[in-house]
């Protein structure tokens, strides 16, 4: 919490028709023993997996952990198609539904599990998503302006860079990944509008912010983060969400968070210390702010190991954050 800056990305630090299961989704999960060591101390019942992806982390812990049924939402269809197919084996255990993660209140409900074991969130942006040029996400592909985590959703990054006003547009920089030359750029952008390419917008941005002024890596960096962040709505569901899921949890049930910008590790840890009775900030020590819900599995984040690091160079942001579901009697 406080006044910590943005983390890039990593390593950055089309419609539904014909979507297929793709090998790139098959990726292997951030963390995976770390998060299956977490919820795999659970009580038999349901672990929502709100952000299915692959559906890497699901499959490693329904083989460690034979009592729990799956729920997975995830908004990309191109993401449920290829969990589909690896979780296929774990047969009338796994339910998947097309869903936004804010939604996991009536999925849950529709589904019949009021209450859950455990529930994971694998935030941000995927591999898969990232290395296929037509989904637009990537300044190091050339493809249409699009960003949308879900190809039916009606507001492309196209719409924004080429719609909004120059003001608006630095203001989303700004905020969502702490771009520090958010006006030079805004300013860039209109004035070169209409983009209709990340190539366009990526070449836009690296004239705009002299070489001299520029940070480590590509300077597209930060601004291709900042409008997925927008076109998505990511950190305005995120807090409401994580709420609900801790709500849902049963005594001795855990919730895992993976989140891969100090945006979102930010709303994670001080959703979780709210959830523990903590004030978002302990810095003055003050006393609980209510009733505890939670124990936190740690004071500080996880992060990869160096030798995950060194395999998987995009999961060197990665940072985890635990926490339990106390009974009422504690």
């Amino acid at each position: 919490a406080g006044t910590a800056k943005l983390r890039p990305d990593p390593v950055e630090s089309a419609g539904t028709a014909n979507l297929r299961p793709d090998p790139a989704c098959f990726h292997e999960p951030v963390m995976c023993d770390e998060v299956v060591q977490v919820l795999s101390q659970v009580p038999d019942g349901v672990v929502l997996d709100a952000t299915i992806g692959g559906g890497g982390h699901a499959d490693a812990l329904l083989d460690v952990h034979r009592g729990l049924r799956l729920v997975g939402i995830d908004r990309d269809p191109a993401a449920l198609e290829a969990a589909a197919a690896r979780l296929a084996r774990h047969g009338s255990r796994v339910a998947l539904h097309h869903a936004r993660f804010d939604d996991l209140a009536r999925v849950l409900d529709d589904a019949g599990h009021p209450r859950i074991s455990a529930c994971l969130f694998d935030l941000g942006v995927s591999s898969a998503q990232l290395d296929r040029p037509e989904r637009g996400f990537s300044f190091r592909h050339d493809g249409p302006l699009d960003m949308r985590m879900d190809p039916g959703a009606a507001v492309t990054a196209a719409d924004l860079v080429n719609s909004l006003d120059q003001q608006t547009l630095a203001a989303i920089l700004k905020d969502n990944a702490d771009e520090r030359h958010s006006r030079r750029i805004a300013a860039a952008i209109a004035a070169a509008r209409p983009l209709s390419s990340t190539a366009q917008l990526a070449s836009v941005v690296e004239r705009a912010v002299p070489s001299t002024k520029r940070r480590r890596g590509h300077p597209a960096r930060r601004t291709f983060q900042a409008l997925r962040i927008a076109v998505n709505d990511e950190l305005a569901m995120l807090e409401s969400s994580l709420a609900e899921a801790i709500s849902r949890l049963v005594p001795g049930g855990r919730i895992a968070v993976l989140a891969y910008h100090s945006g979102e590790d930010r709303i994670v840890k001080s959703t979780l210390r709210r959830g523990a009775g903590e004030p978002p900030d302990p810095r003055p020590p003050m006393a609980p702010t209510q009733t505890a819900l939670l124990r936190l599995l740690g004071r500080r984040s996880r992060t990869p190991t160096e030798q995950e690091t060194a395999g998987n160079p995009r999961a060197s942001a990665a940072r985890l954050r635990c926490a339990q579901r106390v009974a009422e009697d504690e």
